[in-house]
């Protein structure tokens, strides 16, 4: 089995690209998709989130592209390769790091996303692409109107599919699937740090005879990452996690709140209170959504207020604690929130708060991660006196009223 990138027969323009981003060393994910995806074989591959997937299949798609040249024939809205994403960050982030590891293979990759620069990104179909990269109602809408189709696609990949399901996503997904080549005629990939059963039974439906490959599947969340508990009451929670910023100066911090008013009042509380923090949701406009997140890895704002928009695939690295202000209520969520942290084998913390709206979710996680989180019961010598948002017509003094969110798709 390959420890090294330097072992694989890679193409001398992809080799240039993994050395630039600085990769040397496979991950276990890399080493058990990569010999299998290289030799044209369908693969669908669970790992930790954080453990190299998405160089994974990139590199495996590279590789494909540049051995295999297209016809002199091939027209320009025919793209060879189409990458499905379910949130328009891990979209965004998918075609960064494609433009990384594939900036010398002459490649033309285009990204195209709700919310944002509709005309633009028709423009740039129209222009021609190689790869294609984007979130399903995006893709659907262009699709129909024939900006470009999908009859020479020649890599497929699904990344976070069990997301896909989630967000209510899987007849666009199916959509897209039913007007590729036959699964025989072309390189298919799925990818997520969760496979279920309704995924499987996707890729088996929808790829050729793939190899399932799980890295350690009996410990969902990283060993790198260090979990704690609270049990503040609802009250509680912001002292607490003011207190704990005091006593733990994050380096950089994510927050996880369950509900869009939420995560704006913890904004202004925490700005309040000398801590910068940006908020993002899926109501922020999403040319804001992509600027709070540059700066939040820029270190430009080292806190970052959020709802489980940006819990998963995007890589920021060096992010030291995550917040779990409110428990999530699905127990999936609560492992792609830790899993912001503790990347790349790096070492992390993730603390969460039980209130006694959110504490019903913690059975369903602890049997989901397979283990009890620690807990922390003595917490009131951590809480902190702070000062609280004024109030206003529209907004009161204490924490929102808490309650069951509603997800919401992000196309």
């Amino acid at each position: 089995m390959p420890q090294y990138f330097s072992e694989l027969d890679l193409q001398p323009t992809l080799i240039a690209g993994i050395t630039e981003a600085g990769f040397e060393r496979l991950t276990a994910i890399q080493q058990r998709t990569l010999p299998l995806t290289l030799a044209g074989r369908d693969v669908a591959g669970q790992a930790q989130t954080g453990t190299g997937k998405t160089a994974a299949f990139l590199l495996a798609l590279f590789q494909r592209l540049l051995t295999s040249p297209p016809s002199r024939h091939r027209r320009r809205d025919r793209p060879r390769a189409l990458i499905i994403a379910p949130t328009r960050e891990l979209a965004v982030q998918i075609h960064r790091d494609a433009e990384s590891l594939g900036r010398q293979t002459g490649l033309r990759i285009v990204v195209v996303y709700g919310g944002t620069g509709y005309e633009r990104q028709k423009e740039k179909i129209a222009a021609g692409a190689d790869i294609l990269i984007g979130t399903p109602g995006r893709l659907i809408d262009f699709h129909k109107q024939h900006l470009y189709n999908l009859q020479a696609i020649e890599v497929a990949v699904l990344d976070e599919a069990d997301r896909m399901f989630d967000l209510g996503f899987i007849r666009d997904i199916r959509y897209l699937l039913r007007r590729l080549p036959p699964p025989g005629e072309r390189l298919t990939m799925l990818y997520s740090a969760t496979l279920s059963y309704r995924v499987m039974e996707l890729a088996h439906e929808h790829m050729n005879m793939p190899e399932l490959i799980r890295i350690d599947p009996g410990q969902i969340t990283a060993a790198s990452i260090s979990e704690q508990l609270y049990f503040p009451a609802i009250i509680e929670k912001p002292r607490l996690l003011i207190g704990l910023f005091r006593h733990l100066n994050p380096e950089r911090a994510m927050i996880f709140v369950n509900t869009r008013r939420t995560a704006e009042w913890l904004g202004e509380l925490l700005r309040l209170n000398t801590y910068p923090a940006r908020v993002l949701s899926g109501d922020v406009p999403q040319p804001k959504r992509l600027a709070y997140l540059a700066a939040f890895e820029g270190r430009e704002s080292p806190i970052l207020v959020t709802t489980d928009v940006a819990s998963r695939g995007l890589h920021i690295p060096a992010v030291s604690h995550v917040f779990n202000y409110d428990l999530p209520q699905d127990a999936e969520d609560y492992v792609h929130r830790i899993g912001r942290t503790g990347r790349a084998g790096a070492s992390g913390e993730a603390i969460s708060f039980a209130c006694e709206n959110y504490a019903f979710s913690l059975p369903a996680i602890e049997s989901f991660i397979g283990h009890e989180i620690p807990r922390v019961y003595k917490h009131t010598g951590m809480l902190a006196d702070i000062a609280f948002p004024p109030p206003s017509r529209h907004r009161k003094s204490r924490p929102p009223r808490q309650g069951r969110s509603r997800r919401q798709p992000h196309r």
